[in-house]
């Protein structure tokens, strides 16, 4: 994590995404700010693009993560929409990042709280501000930077209720933190008001040679721009996790079968999963 911006996963998943809207059909995802955001055009992103730009690296120019990034948005922005026509008001992302959910929310009495690093949030607010996105009344940033500030306190020192129903959201995280950080922050969600609901991704331990060599290389890779990798779970692992803290509604899917669903049939150039996204799953969680 880089104290003076966002760190480079962050900035490589909106690369992806505003690259999305230029390079693929059909669109799994549909984010008209995130190319204004970044300052970018669509010439320069499709310059931009190639496999030997460095700062996009996996993210925009491999087709595979790429529709993973925009179907991981979607999945998410799909589980708010469910919850919100169920009576939730309040929606937290956590590790907003450069998330543009906040600027196109359609719910104009839905709350929307940005949890982030100061550093990030600090970054995408000269951005926004660079970009001339207005900031919606409805969204509230919260800056947390928890080597010294909890969640807890840091959600509710600015409005956030823990006796009303929310949604979190809660995309490339859980990678970068220890298995207990994990689900200390489940339990915090888990004592929201019912209804309740979670949405995040995460690592599966590799089950071969081949995939495990892989995952460490993309692991040192990670570890040498200063975003190690901390935890992996299997399926059952979080399943039990979720069931022992309440949740009784879950929805797994693995990343390819994820893609595929939203792209409706229509045909991949891949014969197999590809390898950067076999170990990676997202599921939904709720009750």
């Amino acid at each position: 994590m880089d104290n003076d911006g966002p760190s480079r996963t962050a900035l490589i998943t909106a690369y992806a995404r505003a690259y999305h809207q230029i390079a693929d059909r059909p669109l799994i995802f549909t984010d008209p700010l995130a190319a204004p955001l970044l300052g970018v055009t669509a010439e320069e992103l499709a310059e931009l693009g190639t496999p030997t730009t460095d700062h996009l690296g996996a993210g925009a120019s491999d087709r595979s993560r790429r529709l993973f990034f925009a179907a991981r948005a979607r999945f998410a922005e799909d589980a708010v929409g469910a919850a919100v026509a169920a009576g939730v008001r309040q929606v937290v992302i956590l590790g907003a990042g450069l998330d543009t959910f906040a600027y196109r929310n359609p719910h104009p009495d839905v709350r929307v709280f940005e949890v982030d690093h100061p550093a990030t949030q600090a970054w995408k607010r000269e951005r926004l501000a660079t970009a001339g996105i207005d900031r919606p009344e409805t969204l509230t940033f919260v800056p947390v930077d928890f080597e010294s500030q909890t969640l807890a306190a840091g959600l509710e020192s600015t409005g956030f209720k823990r006796t009303d129903p929310a949604v979190f959201v809660w995309l490339g995280v859980v990678f970068y933190l220890t298995p207990n950080a994990a689900h200390a922050t489940l339990e915090y969600i888990a004592g929201q008001a019912q209804p309740v609901a979670v949405v995040f991704d995460y690592l599966q331990p590799a089950n071969s040679d081949e995939d495990r060599a892989h995952q460490q290389e993309r692991a040192d890779r990670l570890a040498d721009v200063g975003e190690p990798v901390f935890s992996y779970f299997t399926p059952d692992d979080i399943a039990t996790q979720l069931r022992a803290l309440g949740f009784t509604d879950l929805e797994d899917h693995s990343a390819p079968d994820l893609v595929t669903g939203y792209l409706d049939g229509s045909a991949q150039s891949e014969a197999e999963p590809p390898r950067a996204l076999r170990a990676i799953r997202i599921l939904r969680a709720s009750r």
